[in-house]
Order: structure tokens, then sequence, then C-alpha cells
């Protein structure tokens, strides 16, 4: 057992260290059956620390969460926390500062379950997102001036710089030449109004598509493409578009995979480290309650382990997965599922060790 990996895992708040304690049952499952070994390192950030210290995330913090080989969160958020503190503190900070550019979110249907949209099959909903992560609206350009007054002016600035949309581009293309499936790339934006910011996205698109020539590419207004994702989902292969739209565009995407709680994502930086999530955040009403649904979190260590190289144990998460939302659980929402959050792990983890016997 040769194959050792540095693990910062950062539970959170709320739900986050429930489905975070599932995550990790199925990892030590799997580590241990493929032979390779995880080294865990615990850091607290997160509402609690920030209540009882009045501090988001030190430098000292960020720089000791940057010598793992990658970084498996939780969820970040509180409501006795005003809105934007941890956010921008924690989860906007550690993607900024450890450059983890792209936002990768896969959408994808198991079989088994269940979802609002009619005659759409796990056939046709299999398609990933690449969002850029480090620049547009959320760069926090801008400010308030006259704060209070009937004069106050807000501003918020969008930036994209040339480097950050070419390498988000270049990203976008390899998925799609690695996934081998449609072979087409589609630019989601609004050229029709954000003139200038896709006047850079689509120049560089097709100044990049050149060196991809079997790669087919189109666009898409983020309208017209919200409605498509829901009507014709089977059209998509990878979608890559900037930060807001692709926040926005992969929410909806969960409900073409059955829900918040069945989506997962990574912050890539692919130079260096980067962190893991499910994406159904800290959902504090079920806090302790034994019904979340950690599927999300599971398959946040499935994305993991794919990017760290360990392939085959990814797909034998990913296989454990199917089958239990296949057999096992009834729902995928909170509370009905029919098995427990802590049983959906354990199911995990018993076709993990028959699957390897």
């Amino acid at each position: 057992m040769d194959r050792t990996y540095n693990i910062a895992v950062i539970p959170g708040d709320g739900t986050g260290p429930e489905v975070i304690a599932e995550g990790l049952k199925v990892l030590q499952a799997v580590s241990c059956t493929h032979g390779f070994r995880l080294n865990l390192q615990r850091f607290d950030l997160g509402a609690k620390r920030y209540k009882k210290t009045g501090e988001t995330v030190s430098h000292e913090t960020i720089e000791s969460i940057r010598t793992n080989d990658a970084i498996y969160l939780g969820a970040i958020g509180d409501p006795e926390v005003p809105p934007g503190i941890l956010e921008k503190g924690v989860l906007l900070r550690l993607r900024f500062e450890l450059d983890q550019y792209i936002n990768l979110r896969p959408i994808k249907l198991y079989p088994g379950v269940d979802i609002p949209i009619k005659n759409k099959g796990c056939e046709d909903i299999d398609f990933v997102v690449v969002r850029e992560n480090t620049e547009g609206l959320y760069a926090g350009a801008g400010g308030i001036i006259r704060r209070g007054t009937p004069h106050e002016v807000a501003v918020q600035e969008s930036i994209s710089t040339r480097m950050g949309v070419e390498r988000c581009i270049k990203y976008a293309f390899e998925i799609c030449k690695q996934r081998d499936r449609a072979k087409k790339l589609t630019l989601c934006g609004k050229t029709n109004v954000l003139t200038y910011t896709f006047d850079l996205w689509e120049r560089t698109l097709k100044e990049v598509s050149k060196s991809y020539p079997d790669i087919q590419t189109d666009y898409m207004h983020v309208d017209a493409l919200c409605m498509w994702m829901i009507k014709n989902p089977e059209w998509f292969d990878v979608i890559v578009t900037e930060n807001m739209f692709g926040d926005i565009i992969t929410d909806l995407g969960a409900v073409l995979q059955g829900g918040i709680g069945m989506a997962a994502g990574g912050n890539l930086n692919p130079q260096g480290v980067s962190m893991f999530e499910p994406i159904g955040g800290s959902a504090p009403k079920y806090t302790g309650k034994n019904v979340i649904n950690p599927i999300g979190a599971i398959l946040a260590a499935q994305l993991m382990l794919e990017t760290l190289g360990e392939s085959s144990a990814a797909q034998m998460i990913e296989q454990g997965v199917v089958k239990v939302l296949e057999h096992d659980m009834q729902g995928t929402g909170a509370g009905t599922m029919g098995v427990s959050t802590s049983q959906v792990g354990d199911l995990i983890v018993e076709f993990i060790e028959q699957a390897s016997k």
C-alpha cells in the first residue's frame, strides 16, 4: 500500500458533518479494497468557529490546507450568521487563494430516481457543466456609497480576463474529449446584452476550438439554455459558462438528477489542490435528525478519487450508489428515503465489501 493521499476535511455547518461522515465511511471502505491510504486532517471552519472567535479562516490555515492533495467539504452556512460572511470569508476565499478556477458539476440521472420531468430517463440526462470559478460578479469588485440614504448607489462589477476565460474553455474542451460522448461543447452566455463579456468568451472559444477539430461547438443564451435543459436535456454533453450563470444552471441541473441532495461538485485547480463538496448546503433544519440525503457527499468523494487518479475505486463508489438508489432507497429527499442518512452509507460500504470479495 504505497499510495497515500492527504485529505483536508472541513465538515462545516448544519448537516455538513453528517453527510461527510458517510462519505468518509465509504472512502475508508474503498481505500481498503483498492490498496491506498487516506491521511485525514480536520479543520473546524464554519459558523461555530466564527461565532466563537470572529474569524472565518486565517492565512496560516489556508497554507496548511494547501499542503494536502485534496479538500473534502461538507457545507458552510448558518442562519445566525449574516449572509455573505461565511460564503465570502471561507468558500470564496478558499476558491480564490487556492486558484480553484474550475467548478465542475456532473449532472447525471441514475436508475431508480424519480424526477419531475416526464418522459426523460438515464439515457437522456448525462452532461457536465464547466463553470469559471474565480472571476465574473463573484470577484468582489464594486462597492456602496451613500449607504442608507435616498441617493445610495451599489455597484457590482463583472470581471472577465482573457487568461481566466481561456483556461476555463480549454479545460471544457479537454473534459469533452475525455468523455468521448456527443463531443459537443455548448457556450452558455448572453451575447445580446452582456456584449463585452461574451464577445471575449465567443472569440476565445472560436480560437481554442481550432485545436479540437473533432469537437462541435454551439452557443445558447442562458435563458434559452434553462428552457432546453428541462425540455431536451439530451442535447447537452459539456456546457461551459461564466461564474454566475454556472451557479444558477447547475442548481437547475440538480432537479434533473433527483434533487439538490444528489448533486456533487468539484472546485478544481488542475495544477494545485482541489475541493470537493455536495451542493446541497448546510440544511440546518435537518441537523441531527439522520434524515438528510448523503448521496451528494458520497458522489463528491467519488469525484475526488477520480480526480486523484483512483478511477477503479471511484467507479466502485458509483456502482454502490446505483445499487442503493435502485434497490434500497424509496426517495431522494430528506425524510423520504425510507432509510436513514447513516444507513445509506452502511449500504454502500456493504456493497463495496461484497463486490471486492
